[in-house]
């Protein structure tokens, strides 16, 4: 019989995969290094950590660090994100509730909206907002003091902050994607808080189809630990791994289900391209933004896609990837950070 795990066990479990402090924190050396000695120096002098600005792809860890953040301050943490603030009343109801030294994440905070935008400015560099009391010609901005505290804002698109916010924090570290080696590495971690018995080439199975992304190592993980589990296996090795992740739809190189269907377009439908992205994504039967932030950017990062002012196109690599004969060439215009 297999034993059954709770619901609150298992959330438990996965949220034990967050590292708790800079030192298990794995990959990111340089943003690592520079951060603990931003935090160190500001124990030392016994005041709030300068604000923070995380950028950097989704599932890097930007989340992860912010927590880590309150964590080696001795502070306690609040959450929100820049869709939810849309007013600037919301933004000053969650900083006049702040506590001194409390650490303050927004997510996304390139999508909070222009006038909360604003209010941010002056709370973070004098600590003070202005509430606005009444309306028209009666109406009267009352100063409300805040205490210290530290601003943690994550951005997956740094270039759409305004340079006044930007300029505003004290420091901006960019999350990079991990190495084959270092998702290995956050898979044993994992692997060991899981009780996960997996052989190196397991790992290595596991890691090569992670897209170079933390966040995606460890639900691959959990998806093969449910595989083995259900087939009886008991040590994971590169075989099972495999087996697993081909039942997934991810192949050896971390594309799935979309990738694969809008490499497949680009070569069977349109020959190679150019084609438009919004013929593109109706062939695929998706929208035109999924199409483009989510499958879009790993391709062009992997050399399979390119973007010409044209269209999108299949390099020959993507022929390979799909076993097709390359028809035509793609032609002088090719460019993989093109438009």
């Amino acid at each position: 019989m297999v034993a059954q795990t709770s619901e609150p066990e298992e959330r438990a479990l996965e949220a034990a995969l967050r590292p708790k402090n800079l030192d298990d924190f794995v990959g990111q050396h340089r943003v690592r290094r520079q951060l603990s000695l931003v935090l160190e120096a500001s124990r030392l002098r016994g005041r709030s950590a300068d604000h923070v600005l995380l950028s950097g792809p989704p599932g890097l860890g930007k989340t992860t660090l912010a927590m880590i953040i309150a964590a080696e301050m001795n502070a306690p943490l609040r959450i929100s994100s820049g869709p939810a603030i849309q007013h600037a009343g919301d933004l000053a109801a969650i900083l006049s509730s702040l506590s001194e030294g409390e650490v303050l994440f927004l997510d996304e905070i390139h999508r909070m909206s222009r006038p909360a935008e604003e209010m941010l400015y002056m709370a973070m560099e004098d600590f003070r907002v202005d509430v606005v009391v009444g309306k028209g010609a009666g109406a009267t901005a009352i100063p409300l003091e805040l205490p210290p505290f530290t601003l943690v804002g994550a951005t997956t698109r740094a270039g759409l902050l305004p340079g006044p916010l930007r300029d505003r924090f004290g420091f901006t570290g960019h999350l990079e994607f991990y190495s084959e080696s270092e998702l290995v590495l956050v898979l044993r971690r994992s692997a060991g808080l899981l009780d996960l018995r997996l052989s190196s080439a397991g790992f290595s199975e596991i890691a090569g189809r992670s897209r170079g992304t933390p966040r995606i190592a460890n639900r691959l993980l959990r998806r093969v630990r449910d595989w083995a589990l259900v087939h009886g296996v008991a040590e994971i090795d590169a075989r099972t791994a495999s087996a697993a992740l081909d039942m997934y739809e991810v192949d050896a190189r971390g594309l799935d289900r979309l990738d694969r269907a809008v490499l497949e377009a680009l070569v069977l439908k349109f020959g190679g391209g150019p084609v438009g992205l919004s013929t593109l994504a109706i062939a695929v039967g998706e929208e035109t933004e999924t199409v483009e932030t989510v499958a879009e950017p790993f391709l062009v990062r992997e050399g399979l896609l390119g973007r010409t002012p044209r269209g999108r196109i299949a390099t020959a690599a993507a022929w390979r990837h799909l076993g097709v004969e390359q028809v035509g060439d793609a032609g002088p215009e090719w460019t993989l950070g093109g438009l």
